[in-house]
């Protein structure tokens, strides 16, 4: 166990350290950290080795900011739901408990009260412009492999968010860019043979940023795990 006491002590403050970016610097990454990134992430476990992630990476705040630009026009005239992928129909229980307790701690983060909806319309708004990130990474997986390719998917998506902030480099998961999916795959081209999971924005973070200060709560192993 002593051999592997440094290697606990890194998990330990990659997991405890890493959170969801709302607010992002204007400044570009190097490619050759976006592709260390992908490629730590790209170790990720997967059932019988066929590593069914793939991924679409906007590569210049140019590039990022013209996507940026279509997806809030597409978000604003198209409010539907278009996922590839059904969405939960409700969160109920602990499920929703969590949820709300997530968007509290957000919106009060911004002194958003409950009864604003102009302004918390806004901030929902604000994930179609990915906060502001300079560089978007669509994931996407086979159609025909079913649904342990996005089992798969979510293993590469947990090392990708703990790669990146190894790497000083701030993340957010989005899964409502996936509710244009149709839209995003036409966009960059990407056949429907492709299923979209979800869209991480990334890039350095706004540090001082008070979107950026929050930390939603976790359940505990008791919580989690029943020993039998």
């Amino acid at each position: 166990m002593t051999s592997h006491t440094p290697d606990l002590a890194a998990l330990d403050r990659l997991t405890n350290g890493r959170s969801t970016c709302r607010a992002y610097q204007n400044k570009a990454l190097d490619a050759a950290l976006i592709r260390s990134i992908v490629a730590m992430a790209g170790r990720s476990a997967s059932w019988c080795n066929v590593q069914p992630w793939q991924l679409v990476i906007t590569e210049t705040l140019e590039s990022t900011g013209r996507f940026r630009e279509a997806l809030m026009e597409r978000a604003r005239s198209h409010p539907e739901n278009e996922s590839d992928l059904p969405f939960p129909p409700s969160y109920e229980g602990i499920y929703g408990e969590r949820r709300r307790g997530a968007g509290i701690a957000l919106y009060s983060s911004l002194g958003i009260g409950p009864k604003d909806t102009e302004r918390s319309t806004q901030q929902a708004l604000r994930n179609f412009r990915m906060f502001d990130a300079p560089h978007v990474a669509i994931v996407t997986v086979p159609v025909e492999l079913g649904p342990y390719a996005l089992v798969d998917a979510g293993g590469f998506i947990a090392s990708f968010l703990l790669a990146a902030y190894a790497h000083g480099v701030a993340t957010t998961p989005q899964g409502a860019l996936s509710r244009h999916a149709h839209f995003v795959r036409e966009y960059f081209g990407i056949p429907d043979t492709q299923h979209m999971v979800c869209g991480i924005s990334f890039g350095y973070a706004e540090v001082e940023h008070p979107v950026n200060r929050f930390r939603t709560t976790r359940a505990g192993v008791d919580d989690l795990t029943r020993f039998a």
